[in-house]
């Protein structure tokens, strides 16, 4: 479960100093300075998922470095990654030293010295932090060092998939439960791993089984991109990944799904979310079924009733009734 934390709960004279030692206990000893100290606003979640952690941070402007002493005060040895979420980052590390912006994400290792500025956007600096003991990432350290500190794009490939999975995490790992939440650690460290590897042109190095996780959660990712296109089909989608629809079958199979059933529920949970949405609420039920590729209405009802327990216009109005606009 989320461990939260926020600045508003303690009084406006310790807020800084709070901060720093939440950020010492929760990432890394570091010195932290900030323009604001004397108003300064911040919160922080920490989400255990067994072998890694996922930290979530919103805080005021700030500039932090770590030191060797610092160092040798507290590392947990681990690789960081970042994803921003807000704001802008400055950073310089390993002989890297750049700007990063919101959706870029940051590798850094607790192990080495470090200087950062964190600016304000629209709101206040925001971040998700995934935090990769270096014993459970399948990769040399050699290697990894060429990306410290060097911005790490997130609008195509591996690392799209990598940080809306990260992203993720922080918006809903509240919701899962504890066995839930040790899969996708592993899931995790497996999406950086791949990520990583890629752009290090190192992707043979990974175990056969941190790869073919890694290739499902891609497949995953293609198919809820692609949900509203009658033409996603078991053929499309191996051929979009370079694999077999033989493959694509076995991949699916392990987990006790076939690949139809899968893009089919995930249809009928799409189109389960548009019948409550209010401001959906006059457009017509074999409109929405439309939109989700569902051709045949009373083949959409049936569908739905047997998923759901109700007919899509019984649960639309229970939907309704629940937020107080009824029908």
């Amino acid at each position: 479960m989320w461990t939260r934390a926020s600045a508003a709960t303690v009084p406006v004279a310790d807020r800084f100093e709070w901060f720093n030692e939440l950020v010492a206990s929760a990432l890394i000893p570091t010195a932290i300075k900030s323009e604001e100290s004397a108003d300064f606003r911040a919160e922080a979640a920490m989400l255990d998922l067994g072998v890694t952690q996922v930290s979530t941070f919103a805080h005021s402007p700030l500039s932090s470095r770590r030191t060797p002493a610092l160092i040798r005060r507290g590392d947990p040895e681990q690789y960081q990654l970042a994803l921003i979420t807000g704001g802008r980052w400055w950073m310089s590390h390993s002989g890297g030293d750049e700007e990063f912006g919101v959706g870029d994400m940051i590798l850094w290792d607790t192990s080495r010295p470090q200087e950062t500025v964190a600016h304000p956007g629209e709101g206040p600096s925001r971040s998700v932090i995934l935090h990769l003991p270096k014993d459970v990432l399948p990769l040399r350290s050699g290697r990894v060092d060429r990306l410290l500190g060097r911005r790490i794009a997130s609008d195509s490939g591996m690392a799209a998939v990598l940080a809306g999975f990260i992203a993720s995490l922080g918006e809903h790992g509240s919701a899962c439960e504890p066995q839930e939440l040790r899969r996708l650690g592993s899931v995790a460290v497996d999406l950086a791993a791949a990520c990583l590897a890629h752009r290090l042109d190192a992707y043979g190095e990974l175990p056969a089984e941190a790869r073919a996780r890694a290739l499902r959660e891609r497949i995953d990712a293609f198919i809820e991109h692609n949900l509203g296109d009658p033409a996603l089909t078991p053929g499309l989608i191996a051929a979009a990944h370079g694999i077999s629809v033989r493959s694509l079958h076995v991949l699916f199979g392990e987990e006790g799904e076939s690949v139809s059933a899968a893009v089919r529920r995930r249809r009928l949970e799409r189109a389960r979310a548009d019948l409550a949405r209010p401001e959906l609420a006059g457009r017509p039920v074999h409109d929405i079924a439309a939109r989700w590729c569902f051709t045949s209405a009373p083949a959409f009802s049936r569908a739905f009733r047997a998923a759901y327990g109700l007919s899509p216009t019984e649960f639309r109005s229970a939907a309704a009734l629940k937020a107080g606009t009824p029908r």
